[in-house]
């Protein structure tokens, strides 16, 4: 069997319109999408929800107020909804009375909220390596478990390292190990033990410019496109970082490595410090 998990979200930008019907149907109101990958559910969902809006830490029940109209009825916020319920202490036969969404993802969704609860009981003084590798597994930025925690996210980063707790770089194994894979999508995920590649150096880093929203579309996908394929005619071998699976940028041949993954400064800052590429560019 296959031994990743992918999510992927649908972006909208319904706010930017002041007419628009926020209740999510049959019609099609996404702008664009992103992908995930992890080794678990709860960590892959996490992933895509920062992904889809920067604004958003993960699957946070204090964003959104509970709302059992907007649980029933969906609409683009109804995941931080299903949250608030969650710490409400819903159980999942009601939410899924209400929802209608499979309990599996309903008992999965509530690990998250019944850990974020435990972290919020804590302080950082009191966190463990234990403790904090558990809420890594699980999906957890350095950020959002910063502001369970009461502290900063470059504390909590530091920590991290001080506890050795380091993300492991993973291969998409799309032969379910029937024969070695020799794709270049990877990504990062700390439910493993080991990488699957060597790290040698020498690349040129370079990041993506994400999800499509209204006002960033396609066209700063080719800026980043351009910046590969030049680099390829000077003889440079590339990594990009990007999680729109829409993109040109994220198709397998356009560089020596892909990472699908977020494109923020914790994991940004993770990649680098293991492939220590000879410069980034920004798109």
């Amino acid at each position: 069997s296959l031994d990743y998990c992918v999510v992927k979200i649908p972006r909208w930008d319904l706010s930017k319109f002041s007419l628009v019907c926020p209740k999510i149907g049959s019609s099609m109101k996404s702008v664009g999408e992103v992908m995930a990958i992890g080794r678990k559910f709860e960590e892959a969902f996490q992933k895509a929800l920062r992904m889809v809006d920067e604004n958003v830490n993960g699957f946070d029940p204090n964003l959104k107020s509970v709302n059992e109209g907007e649980l029933s009825e969906p609409t683009d916020k109804r995941m931080f909804v299903l949250a608030a319920a969650l710490k409400a202490e819903f159980t999942i036969d009601r939410l899924y009375d209400l929802t209608r969404i499979d309990k599996w993802f309903l008992k999965k969704m509530k690990n998250i909220v019944d850990f974020y609860m435990a972290l919020e009981s804590i302080d950082q003084r009191d966190m463990t390596r234990d403790i904090l590798k558990k809420a890594k597994q699980m999906g957890f930025s350095d950020k959002q478990i910063a502001i369970a925690v009461r502290s900063t996210e470059l504390a909590i980063r530091n920590q991290r390292t001080e506890f050795g707790v380091t993300p492991f770089v993973k291969q998409i194994d799309t032969v379910a190990a029937e024969w070695p894979a020799s794709t270049n999508y990877l990504y990062t995920t700390y439910n493993a033990c080991e990488h699957d590649l060597a790290f040698p150096g020498g690349y040129v880093m370079v990041l993506g410019s994400g999800v499509y929203r209204i006002g960033s579309s396609v066209e700063f996908d080719w800026c980043a496109v351009g910046c590969l394929r030049e680099l390829k005619l000077l003889g440079k071998r590339t990594i990009m970082v990007n999680y729109n699976p829409e993109t040109v940028s994220t198709d397998y041949d356009m560089c020596d490595r892909l990472y699908f993954e977020e494109i923020s400064f914790e994991v940004v800052m993770d990649i680098y410090n293991l492939e220590n590429p000879e410069g980034v560019i920004l798109s």
